[in-house]
């Protein structure tokens, strides 16, 4: 099974624009979570897909790996699906070049999910034990089955304690997903689905076509890079 790493890579985010450029230590945001992700050894490929070349050639100019796309691209899925139309590969994980520190282990078991053959799309999620968080709509949750797919994504807390005296395991949803190439490519040619649509979450494409998203539990939520408050957290986070 090939399976290669492709981390998509936006110049101009919303919420702070050229984060993935910003130094952290002596590097750029983008290019440690390109060696980090090199560096877990768990991938026949890694490459940055992206629509700026300050990002490209950041990337190549240190000996990484990276392809240019269209700037035109809904979200990191699309971004994804054209740097790989083309490639031959079985399964792709898409790792957020905003988590620099993104940890081994928590890749490693979303990789091995695809030893079943029945797995398509797998992602990880990780318990809440924080009450903040499950009313912070930007926190999102999920419930699964008994076999550890997902049901349903939300921004609202799910489930419901509807009566208030039983004990419940709520679920944080971490944003890294891997695919087989045959359900991402899918994945692009459908229509922005109507739960998408309503709660801005584009892994509810998946379950409204009927493709399963097997979830993978892990300890670590990593350290994502959204404001310039997070980098500086990063910053302290390295120097510690």
């Amino acid at each position: 099974m090939n399976i290669i790493a492709v981390i998509p890579a936006r110049y101009a985010a919303t919420r702070f624009p050229a984060k993935l450029m910003q130094m952290l230590g002596d590097k750029s945001v983008i290019r440690h979570t390109y060696d980090n992700t090199v560096a877990s050894g768990l991938f026949d490929d890694v490459l940055v897909a992206t629509d700026s070349e300050i990002i490209y050639y950041e990337i190549i100019s240190h000996g990484g790996k990276a392809v240019m796309s269209r700037k035109e691209h809904e979200s990191g899925s699309d971004r994804i699906a054209e740097a790989v139309a083309d490639l031959d590969v079985d399964v792709i994980v898409n790792v957020q070049g905003d988590e620099p520190f993104m940890k081994k282990q928590p890749l490693a078991n979303l990789v091995s999910a695809f030893n079943d053959k029945n797995v398509e799309v797998a992602s990880l999620m990780h318990k809440i034990s924080d009450n903040n968080q499950l009313q912070n709509p930007n926190i999102v949750k999920l419930v699964t089955d008994k076999n550890g797919f997902a049901l349903l994504f939300s921004r609202s807390c799910i489930p419901y304690n509807r009566s208030g005296d039983i004990s419940v395991n709520y679920w944080r949803h971490i944003g890294v997903y891997a695919y087989r190439k045959t359900a991402l490519l899918q994945f692009i040619q459908w229509p922005i689905s109507e739960l998408e649509h309503i709660e801005k979450l584009e892994q509810l494409r998946y379950l409204e076509n009927g493709i399963r998203i097997k979830m993978i539990e892990t300890d670590s939520t990593g350290i994502g890079i959204d404001t310039p408050e997070d980098l500086e957290n990063a910053r302290i986070f390295l120097r510690g």
